[in-house]
């Protein structure tokens, strides 16, 4: 019997909120960042593996991550790597997958991943992927999974839905960017609001039918590569369209539009990791709340910090409270936990200044 799940790993991005340990030259999701003995692309792309053969999973990249993908995931085929030759966001890497996939199997149902989260309960984390993929199946929906929110945070946009009595599927009344606090606290108490995380379901008839509604301009820039996909003429056809297409995301292109959109709601130990004070919340830490991952680090008057040193560094802090402190070789990072949010803007600055190798 033929296996119509099909998983896209998207592992394109470059991370920059995790600067300077994550680089253009060796993003996050090519990283253990856990300290676990596997980069985050590795666990993504194993925890896939109990759901569909790998044959069915392909990996959504920019091409100068080629050689990273074939040396962490050994034995993938080269014809399993997508590779984008310029960053367009994620509408039209979805869109050319889709159309690789719809010419290989035309009754597909597609799971649409980020590589680089974290998913602390994985049987109920696939139990979810497998639900969605049976509505998918039966239904014209583009699914989404929705995180149940723990607490008002305004780093994630959020998904409202019918907030039925009963079932796990709901239908999406629309999608919210990140809020303040104002309105993420009544999003909380008002209920019907879950974390969107980026994680869609559907089959590949719904969302190429989709994209030809809500994203034409795209939709036909790939079908006019229908008759080369999966042929030797694919690369030529990619290389001289693929930068022509529209650079914009799944959710602005379709998502926000479309008017049969799902979310599954749940919790199954979630975080994007997009930040250090994220990765700080899912670490192990000390008596003082500070996540530290080398013995060799002293610590005195000091909490709540995440510090991310070199194996062989040793390091004395004293005095320092909800901070980030990040030693990669040739670049140091001392600071404020709650102004992160300037540390992608940081690195900017720094490559400007000091030059380009820098970020």
């Amino acid at each position: 019997m033929k296996n119509n799940t099909y998983v896209l790993i998207m592992a394109g991005g470059v991370g920059s909120r995790f600067w300077p340990k994550s680089r253009n030259s060796f993003p996050k999701q090519f990283i253990d960042i856990l300290g676990v003995g596997k980069s985050l692309l590795q666990l993504t792309y194993e925890r896939f593996l109990t759901i569909c053969p790998k044959e069915n999973i392909y990996i959504l990249s920019n091409s100068q991550y080629d050689d990273l993908i074939s040396e962490q995931l050994a034995g993938i085929s080269k014809d399993n790597i997508i590779l984008e030759p310029s960053r367009n966001n994620t509408a039209p890497c979805i869109t050319y997958a889709s159309f690789k996939i719809a010419k290989i199997n035309p009754d597909a149902n597609i799971v649409v991943a980020p590589s680089d989260h974290l998913i602390l309960n994985e049987p109920v984390f696939l139990a979810q992927v497998k639900l969605g993929l049976d509505y998918a199946e039966q239904n014209e929906a583009l699914v989404t999974l929705g995180i149940s929110p723990t607490r008002p945070d305004t780093g994630y946009g959020y998904i409202n839905y019918v907030n039925a009595e009963s079932g796990d599927i709901h239908q999406v009344i629309g999608f919210m960017e990140k809020p303040d606090l104002q309105r993420a606290t009544e999003f909380i108490k008002t209920g019907g609001y879950v974390w969107n995380a980026g994680i869609f379901i559907w089959n590949v008839s719904s969302i190429l039918k989709a994209l030809s509604s809500y994203a034409p301009e795209i939709y036909n820039l790939f079908l006019n590569g229908k008759e080369v996909y999966n042929t030797d003429k694919e690369n030529t056809f990619i290389s001289e369209n693929y930068p022509l297409s529209t650079n914009i995301s799944i959710d602005y292109a379709v998502m926000e539009k479309a008017d049969n959109v799902f979310t599954i709601t749940g919790e199954f130990g979630w975080s994007d990791l997009g930040t250090w004070a994220s990765l700080h919340e899912v670490s192990e830490k000390d008596t003082d709340n500070n996540a530290v991952n080398s013995r060799s680090v002293h610590l005195a008057q000091s909490s709540n910090c995440i510090v991310q040193l070199p194996k062989d560094k040793v390091a004395v802090i004293k005095g320092l409270n909800d901070y980030i402190i990040v030693d990669d070789g040739d670049v140091l990072l001392i600071y404020p936990k709650n102004e992160e949010q300037e540390i992608k803007k940081v690195s900017g600055l720094i490559s400007e200044k000091f030059g380009n190798s820098f970020l």
